[in-house]
């Protein structure tokens, strides 16, 4: 971190002093433990790499948090643990731009909580319930209005397309050792256009979606072990709730790491499911609509088997995008999620029987 940089901000935040050097383990932003007034802080140095549009994606978080905390407050709830509440700069903006164009932007630390990378069926229900209350606080927000923080996130369609032809192409002559993968891709095209076809017709409503449902995006409180809110919303923007619950199960519900190379250990927990799905309709079964439930079993395998194109897509391009550790760990990777995809299709039905207990 250029230390300029680091003084300015300092400065135009008011701050008295950097208690931790970095924090977290997210591997996109810079972030710092500060104080301000003696009161803890989170400091962050957006990645503008990866956000190419920071000050937009700025303005999607504030005013979607900015929204949750006057809802929240009406409510006779605390803001300050319940969303994240930004620090404006001196020039009076909730982010600041140095001089080298580096973004910097500062909220309240929520103290006493905590997050977990896998999740009891307790925590699975509380993470559900919690992030089913960020779209029903949400759900009369004009989703239209929020910037695109990336293009084509969720394009499924796009990330087929684009994944033929580099299997066309070759470039790295690993198409031979991932055939039968390639082959698994093409066999689930069908899969590629529900949820774009959806928003196109009007059967799946467009709205606020935070697009990266991992479990650890998901703060708990250390007193009651219930489900706080949910952070991490760089991604936020127009789309499908159904993109953020199919990611969310496709996470939450296998039975091992993303990367396992034992596929035995690999298949999708129903139970799982069911704690997830229980949750969710505890708080939006009243304002979905029946497109959006009908396609509640789809959307897991839709995210779960786009998640597995791209990690094929880099593999047969020669690792380019995702880090490995491994020579074929995007093949892995690619292997963990179609075998998901096709646990679900053989327990599709079972799914359908969940939703329909909750939802109907």
């Amino acid at each position: 971190m250029n230390a300029k940089d680091l003084a300015a901000v300092i400065t135009n935040f008011d701050i008295d002093e950097i208690e931790v050097g970095h924090f977290g383990n997210g591997h996109i932003n810079d972030t710092f433990i500060v104080k301000k007034n003696g009161v803890k802080m989170v400091l962050q140095r957006l990645n503008t790499d990866v956000f190419k549009n920071g000050t937009g994606v700025m303005e999607n978080i504030v005013n979607v948090t900015e929204y949750i905390a006057k809802k929240m407050t009406e409510q006779g709830e605390d803001p300050y643990r319940k969303t994240l509440v930004f620090e404006r700069a001196k020039d009076g903006k909730p982010y600041y731009l140095t001089e080298s164009g580096s973004l910097f932007r500062m909220y309240t630390y929520i103290d006493k909580a905590y997050s977990v990378e896998k999740a009891t069926f307790a925590q699975m229900t509380d993470a559900a319930e919690t992030l089913g209350k960020f779209y029903k606080l949400l759900s009369d927000y004009p989703a239209h209005t929020l910037n695109v923080a990336i293009p084509k996130f969720h394009d499924t369609r796009n990330y087929f397309n684009r994944f033929l032809d580099v299997v066309e192409k070759d470039a790295v002559a690993r198409k031979a050792s991932a055939q039968n993968e390639i082959d698994f891709v093409v066999a689930h095209e069908y899969l590629c256009d529900i949820l774009n076809n959806g928003l196109a017709d009007g059967s799946l409503p467009l709205r606020v979606t935070h697009n990266d449902t991992k479990l650890n995006n998901i703060l708990f409180d250390e007193t009651t072990g219930k489900g706080l809110c949910v952070i991490d919303l760089d991604t936020v923007m127009p789309g499908s709730i159904l993109y953020d619950f199919g990611d969310a199960m496709r996470f939450g519900a296998s039975t091992g790491p993303e990367d396992e190379k034992d596929l035995d250990k690999i298949w999708f927990d129903l139970d799982m499911f069911d704690a997830f799905t229980k949750g969710f309709a505890a708080q939006m079964k009243s304002c979905m609509t029946k497109g959006e439930i009908d396609n509640l079993v789809n959307s897991c395998k839709i995210l779960t088997f786009e998640c597995g194109v791209r990690f094929l897509e880099d593999y047969l391009k020669g690792d380019t995008y995702y880090k490995i550790h491994r020579p074929e760990h995007n093949l892995d990777r690619a292997r963990t999620q179609f075998k998901l995809v096709a646990d679900m299709e053989e327990k599709t039905q079972a799914m359908e029987g969940i939703v329909s207990k909750y939802f109907r």
